[in-house]
């Protein structure tokens, strides 16, 4: 019963806090919900089946409350009466500045307000997290490029609510941010430049993807093929990408005993995160992606299912526009569902699949992962890749030697040229076959369909059937498992 009265408590908060997203009803509506739902458990708190109801309706009422708390506490801020006005501020960058082809875009946090600012400027001088900066510019409220999908939410989950175009720069200091995160950004980018004096581009771009995430110099053509053959997740920071990356770690370790081949996945989870600079997207997927390995080191399904439900709570809790604006969130929770409850239903599928090499763990685990985001992905960007599945196969057996050799090319590379060489050299062979399967399908004539019009609507249904039809095989199993007994 307690199970139930928890189930139902979490399941109303999520549910609150999804249809504000949507639609803002006020305060105001979300007292009323928590006031009818107590009266009415008042009244029939003799009846289980009330008291769960009455339950549901308080929950949805708070999830509502705490969604409009998250929105009032980003507005309110010195800078929201300034927009729209030519104005000068001192702030200091709070995250790692993102390098695109034609100019850079930083996070200032005002020293002032503590307003976070999303600043867009040229691509030199250039800028990193810690520095203190004076700037002067025309402040903006975000705005939304297209009718599908909304700009200002989207910034807003990350406490953004402004933006600035190119102002007048002016440094002032360095050293600024938190000295342990200033640390790893500053081996991330040695990292990467220990790659790129030993590994020709664009292979260099692509193991920096594999190993650290860090995808900003792939050249447009190239993130396109990715997208193309269903294998962007490869070379993005999304929960999608580290769940996958954390399977086949404890993959490569599994001639192992059973517990240093866990302790291999949790070590390379961690180092991945680290390496990334432990942001708070990364550390959420990682999360999922710890979970999901012991999920499948224990075969404690049901526990860690609750487990992972409860981490979601908790990360909603904290920061409720994750719920429908981040997508790492909603692919990183998915993926990992997929991992746990359909991974073992098409790994007994796969029989005709040697256990060589891992073989069918690591195409059950492709499968399963697939299965559970591909209506989300194809939700988000309207692209089905119909060579995603064969790509996979072809090149994720050979991901975690690659990024074993990345890592090892970039540490060694630190230390001397001469060193990570034999690394390099062979990473690089792997590379290019990689490179070379990815181009070969991308040019393919059917290797993608757009699919106009996957509103939430079809998003919804698609995953009511996956549910259904996953519920019924996993009802079959155990059906057939009482008849062996």
């Amino acid at each position: 019963m307690r199970q139930k009265f928890l189930v139902t408590i979490l399941s109303g908060f999520v549910s609150g806090v999804f249809v504000s997203s949507f639609i803002d009803f006020g305060w105001a509506f979300a007292l009323l919900f928590i006031f009818l739902g107590l009266v009415f458990g008042i009244i029939n708190y003799r009846h289980r089946t009330s008291i769960i109801a009455a339950l549901f309706f308080v929950a949805v009422g708070f999830g509502q409350l705490k969604y409009g708390q998250s929105d009032l506490n980003g507005r309110q801020s010195d800078l929201r009466n300034k927009t729209e006005q030519r104005m000068s501020l001192v702030g200091i960058v709070s995250e790692e500045p993102e390098q695109k082809e034609n100019y850079n875009r930083l996070v200032l946090k005002d020293e002032e307000s503590e307003g976070k600012i999303l600043v867009y400027l040229q691509n030199y001088p250039q800028y990193k997290y810690g520095d203190k900066l004076k700037i002067n510019g025309i402040l903006k409220n975000p705005e939304s490029f297209s009718a599908d999908f909304s700009w200002p939410a989207y910034l807003a989950k990350d406490g953004i609510y402004y933006e600035m175009f190119y102002p007048q720069t002016e440094f002032i200091s360095s050293g600024n941010g938190f000295w342990l995160k200033e640390k790893l950004f500053d081996l991330k980018a040695k990292f990467l430049l220990a790659i790129s004096k030993v590994v020709p581009e664009p292979h260099s771009a692509f193991l920096g993807g594999i190993t650290i995430g860090a995808r900003e110099s792939l050249p447009k053509d190239l993130q396109e093929k990715f997208r193309t053959t269903g294998v962007a997740h490869i070379v993005a920071l999304s929960g999608y990408n580290i769940t996958i990356v954390a399977e086949t770690i404890m993959l490569f370790f599994s001639f192992l005993p059973q517990y240093l081949a866990i302790g291999g996945g949790v070590i390379g989870v961690v180092l991945f995160a680290i390496m990334t600079g432990a942001s708070a997207t990364v550390l959420r997927a990682s999360i999922m992606a710890l979970l999901a390995l012991t999920a499948k080191a224990t075969g404690r399904i049901y526990t860690v299912s609750w487990a992972l439900f409860l981490a979601g709570f908790f990360m909603v809790l904290q920061n409720p526009k994750i719920l429908r604006f981040d997508t790492s969130f909603q692919l990183s929770f998915l993926a990992t569902l997929g991992l746990i409850y359909i991974s073992p239903i098409v790994k007994n599928k796969l029989v005709f699949v040697t256990d060589r090499f891992n073989l069918r763990e690591i195409f059950s685990a492709t499968i399963s992962a697939q299965i559970a985001v591909l209506p989300l992905l194809v939700y988000k960007t309207g692209l089905v890749s119909l060579v995603g599945l064969p790509v996979n196969f072809l090149i994720l057996p050979f991901i975690p030697l690659t990024m074993f050799l990345g890592f090892a090319v970039g540490i060694f590379g630190m230390i001397s040229y001469f060193l990570s060489l034999p690394f390099a050299w062979a990473s690089f062979i792997l590379l290019q076959y990689e490179l070379f399967i990815v181009d070969i399908f991308a040019k393919l004539p059917f290797s993608a369909v757009n699919i106009a019009g996957f509103s939430e609507i079809f998003l919804i249904l698609s995953y009511t059937v996956i549910f259904f039809i996953v519920s019924h095989l996993h009802q079959k199993e155990k059906m057939e498992e009482k008849r062996t007994v």
